[in-house]
């Protein structure tokens, strides 16, 4: 194998190894919060580990300008939702929690669209894979590429580790109502977006 194999042998370890951390680090964090161990807002208690987003922070902010190319190469805009209620989701095909979560979106999606809610796809892939797993799994909303403008994006949310999936929720107002790393159930989705419709 000749060293430019090697390289990205290495890369594609070293982000094999990142995916699994962070997935074994929101299991173990749900974990803790499903055992009656909330990891204290003001900081862990003494032999908890440290929380992996602080949600907190974000609740409130103005919602982050951005234009980013659909699937088929359109620019589009965060000021095309104005007025609805946008949840934002960060995925990518090889996490697996990112996944399992879209057919909820997809059925929420279609369900609450009327009301205002826009589900926003930021895949942190090529568009030809993207399009791919769109297709597959019928995603009947925006799905915008880019990788180093989605992760500078999922930044400007709080997520400053990396984490997929991440969902950020943002109000008519455009304000961030909430945000979560990690994945989420469909009740728990649904429970967040009717409280905003």
């Amino acid at each position: 194998m000749n060293s430019g194999g090697r390289q990205w042998l290495r890369w594609g370890a070293l982000a094999g190894l990142i995916v699994a951390s962070a997935y074994g680090g929101f299991w173990f964090h749900g974990h803790q919060e499903r055992a009656g161990e909330p990891v204290a807002a003001d900081g862990p208690a003494e032999g908890q580990e440290p929380p992996l987003f602080d949600h907190s922070r974000v609740i409130g902010i103005e919602r982050a300008a951005f234009s980013l190319p659909d699937l088929d190469g359109r620019a589009r805009a965060a000021a095309e939702w104005d007025g609805k209620v946008v949840a934002l989701n960060f995925w990518a095909s090889w996490c697996p929690p990112c996944l399992e979560e879209i057919p909820a979106f997809v059925s929420l999606q279609a369900q609450h669209q009327a009301a205002g809610l826009q589900f926003v796809g930021l895949a942190l892939e090529p568009p030809a894979t993207a399009r791919r797993f769109a297709v597959e799994r019928e995603m009947n909303y925006p799905v915008l590429t880019g990788a180093a403008e989605v992760i500078k994006l999922a930044r400007a949310y709080g997520n400053h580790i990396g984490a997929l999936p991440f969902t950020v929720f943002i109000d008519r107002t455009g304000r961030v109502a909430s945000a979560h790393a990690g994945p989420l159930s469909r009740e728990e989705a649904e429970e967040l977006i009717v409280s905003l419709l």
